[in-house]
C-alpha cells in the first residue's frame, strides 16, 4: 500500500500542472462556447488566427472575420508569466524564412481539416467522430516528422536578441487588438448568424481574461499537442500527452453537465449532454475523411519540424521568440492563401480550389525541408 501511495504521489507531483492545464483549457473551451463562441470551436488557434487574418483584410471571406481576443490573451499571458518567472528570453535567427513557409503549410493543412490540434481534441470531446480521422492523420504526420529528428534534423541555433526584438510582436498584437475595439479599421462578421463562425463570439473582455490564464498555464506547463505524441514516440515520455487527454475529458464532462446530464441514443448516435457522437451534422466540420486525414498529416509533420504546435508557437512568441512570432505570421499568411485560393474547407466540404495539389506540393516542401536540414542525409 505504501508503494502504491508513493507512486501515486510521485505521479501527481510530476504531472499535476500539465493535467490541470489541460482540464482548464477544456473547461475554457466549453465555457466560451456557452458564452457565444462557435460550437466545438471554443478555443481553436487556427480558426481564430484565420478570423484575425480576415479582420486585417488579408482575405475577404465575410463569414470568418473578427479580431479574436483569445489569440492576444494567450500571447500576453505567456509573456507576463515568463517575465515574472524570469524565463522571458528574446531570441531568434533559427531559419526564420523556412519557419514562415512551414507555418503557412501548417495553417493550410489545418483549414483543410477545419481546426488546429487543439480544436481536434475539442471536437473529439464534443462528439465529432471526423476528428478521430484527423487524429489518425496527425499521428501519422508526427511519425513522419520524427524520422528526420532521429537523423539529426535541426533548423539551426537561435541567438539571444535585445529586449526590443522580443517585445515587437506582443506589443503589435496588443495595439492592433485595441484598434479593433475603438476604430472601424478592421473587418468584422456581423454577429449572431450561426452559419458564420466569425459572428459567433463571447464578450471580448471575458475571452481575453480566460485566454490570459490559458497562456500563463501553457507557458508554465509547456503543453504542446504535437510535442505530446512526439515525446511518446521518441522517449516513451507520456507527460505532455496527459494534458492532451485532460482536454478531451474536460470538454466531454463540460458538454455532459451543460446538457443536463442527458444520455440517449438518437438516430444511431450516442448523446451525452450537448455532445453528439456522429460523423454527420457536426458544427463547422465536413465528413470527407480523406482530406481530414491528409490535412492533419501536414499539420503534424510541420509542427514537429517547427518544434511545436500552433498553440505552442503562440506561447513561445509571448516568451520573446521572434522565430515563433514569424511562424505565427506564417499562420496568418497561410489563412490568407487558403481563403483567397479556395483551399479552405467549410461545413459543406472541401474548398473549391486545387486542394489535393496544394497538399501534395506542401508534402514535397516539407520533405525538402526535412532532408536539407538533416545532418545525416536520408
Amino acid at each position: 500500500m505504501d508503494k502504491t501511495k508513493k507512486k501515486t504521489a510521485g505521479f501527481w507531483k510530476t504531472h499535476w500542472l500539465v493535467i490541470l492545464t489541460g482540464l482548464l483549457i477544456g473547461a475554457a473551451a466549453v465555457a466560451l462556447t456557452a458564452l457565444g463562441n462557435p460550437k466545438n470551436m471554443g478555443f481553436c488557434i487556427a480558426c481564430f488566427e484565420r478570423d484575425i487574418a480576415g479582420a486585417l483584410h488579408f482575405h475577404e471571406a465575410g463569414a470568418v472575420q473578427y479580431f479574436r481576443p483569445e489569440i492576444v490573451g494567450i500571447v500576453l499571458g505567456a509573456m507576463l508569466i515568463s517575465m515574472l518567472t524570469k524565463e522571458w528570453r528574446p531570441q531568434g535567427g533559427s531559419s526564420p524564412i523556412t519557419r514562415f513557409i512551414v507555418g503557412m503549410l501548417v495553417m493550410i493543412g489545418a483549414l483543410v481539416f477545419l481546426g488546429c490540434p487543439l480544436r481536434m481534441v475539442i471536437r473529439i470531446g464534443g462528439g465529432d467522430l471526423n476528428a478521430l480521422v484527423g487524429l489518425l492523420g496527425f499521428i501519422v504526420g508526427i511519425l513522419i516528422g520524427v524520422i528526420p529528428l532521429k537523423l539529426g534534423f535541426s533548423l539551426g541555433r537561435a541567438y539571444r536578441q535585445n529586449k526590443a526584438e522580443g517585445l515587437v510582436f506582443p506589443i503589435l498584437l496588443a495595439v492592433l487588438f485595441v484598434l479593433s475595439l475603438v476604430t472601424e479599421l478592421f473587418a468584422a462578421t456581423e454577429p449572431g448568424d450561426p452559419t458564420k463562425p466569425g459572428g459567433l463570439r463571447a464578450a471580448w473582455w471575458i475571452a481575453l481574461l480566460i485566454a490570459l490564464v490559458v497562456g500563463a498555464l501553457c507557458q508554465r506547463s509547456r503543453l504542446c499537442m504535437a510535442g505530446g505524441i512526439r515525446d511518446v514516440v521518441l522517449f516513451r515520455d507520456f507527460h505532455l500527452i496527459l494534458g492532451f487527454a485532460a482536454i478531451i475529458v474536460a470538454v466531454l464532462l463540460g458538454n455532459w453537465i451543460l446538457g443536463g446530464f442527458k444520455v440517449a441514443v438518437e438516430d444511431g448516435a450516442l448523446i451525452l449532454g450537448n455532445a453528439k457522437f456522429s460523423f454527420a451534422g457536426q458544427p463547422v466540420a465536413h465528413t470527407d475523411a480523406w482530406f481530414n486525414f491528409l490535412g492533419m498529416v501536414m499539420v503534424g509533420w510541420g509542427s514537429v519540424l517547427l518544434g511545436g504546435c500552433p498553440l505552442r508557437q503562440l506561447v513561445l512568441a509571448g516568451e520573446g521568440n521572434s522565430d515563433s512570432a514569424l511562424t505565427v505570421l506564417g499562420f496568418l499568411a497561410g489563412a490568407a492563401v487558403s481563403h483567397n485560393f479556395g483551399l479552405a474547407s467549410s461545413g459543406k466540404g472541401i474548398g473549391s480550389g486545387p486542394v489535393l495539389w496544394m497538399l501534395l506540393a506542401g508534402f514535397g516542401i516539407l520533405l525538402l525541408v526535412s532532408v536539407f536540414h538533416t545532418k545525416r542525409r536520408v
